[in-house]
């Protein structure tokens, strides 16, 4: 069976992207979005989005649909992808499919995790804790460290979710991924993965650049719209690498040099967390570590 989904994933600024425009022109495929970040409107600059030039070039899916006060998820995403697969699979144009959200991709190629019912008490008890200022990440990590390591202690809804199942159950998040018995939307033959991986100090380079670029290309007027929304800050578009230490700029709280500093080496570790993911989850047989674009062919 002939692949009809090319799955790119990598650390931020590695250069997905431009790689998987260049698969698209040369299969007459669609680009789908597969980062996170990406899905919301209103963060076209901070997020990395393509830009219209690029989406006029080549089919792109799955960008910038979602509203910003809507809290997106995992299962939304795999719903949103599901008719694009189907169309592929029935002889449609083939999929790029190109992100930075490994569990994304880890949910299409091996199907999302069923997880049990939280009741009710305990999730209102920990969102009581959360919205007191409670270290949640802190919490996971007493409870269940191998998923407080793979996420981001600013990860509110994930983090929740993970000390949710573990006080409703007892059993770990991490053990619930690991068994992993769900229906995977991609099979086997189907799909190849390329995981792009630079050099490291490479993409460290590459961040701290677009980080600066991205302030020069209008991010500051992205996040201040965003914030004049007025937007919970627990939400999940605002934690947008850059978004809170932009917003506490645009309140007076913090110079422009350190805003831009701290949300450069948010970055930086999440780059550092994708890869450590990708090394447990996107690491199969069908996967394909790449250190350059021009390897992918």
């Amino acid at each position: 069976m002939t692949p009809f989904a090319t799955l790119i994933a990598g650390p931020t600024a590695s250069g997905k992207s431009a790689l998987a425009m260049e698969l698209a022109r040369a299969s007459g495929g669609i680009v789908v979005n597969a980062d996170s970040m990406q899905v919301y409107a209103g963060l076209r600059v901070l997020s990395a989005r393509p830009d219209a030039a690029d989406e006029a070039r080549v089919p792109h899916r799955l960008y910038g649909f979602v509203p910003p006060e809507v809290e997106f998820s995992v299962g939304r995403y795999l719903e949103a992808l599901a008719p694009l697969v189907a169309a592929a699979r029935a002889g449609g144009p083939p999929l790029v499919i190109v992100g930075g959200t490994g569990l994304y991709f880890r949910a299409m190629t091996e199907g999302l995790v069923p997880t049990p019912t939280v009741p009710e008490a305990i999730r209102d008890l920990w969102r009581a804790k959360a919205a007191a200022g409670e270290n949640l990440h802190a919490a996971l990590t007493a409870r269940d460290p191998a998923r407080a390591e793979a996420l981001n202690p600013a990860d509110t809804p994930r983090l929740l979710r993970a000390i949710e199942i573990f006080e409703a159950t007892g059993k770990p998040y991490s053990a619930w991924l690991a068994d992993n018995p769900g229906e995977a939307l991609l099979q086997p033959g189907e799909w190849r993965g390329l995981f792009l991986n630079p050099p490291r100090e490479k993409v460290l380079a590459a961040i701290e650049r677009r980080f600066l670029t991205m302030i020069e290309q209008g991010a500051l007027e992205e996040v201040r719209a965003l914030g004049a929304q007025g937007l919970a800050r627990n939400l999940g578009i605002m934690k947008a690498h850059g978004v809170p230490h932009l917003l506490d700029y645009l309140a007076g709280n913090l110079p422009l040099a350190v805003a831009i500093e701290r949300g450069t080496v948010d970055t930086r570790r999440y780059a550092r967390r994708q890869v450590i993911f990708a090394r447990k989850y996107l690491a199969g047989e069908n996967w394909r570590w790449i250190s350059a674009a021009n390897e992918a062919v």
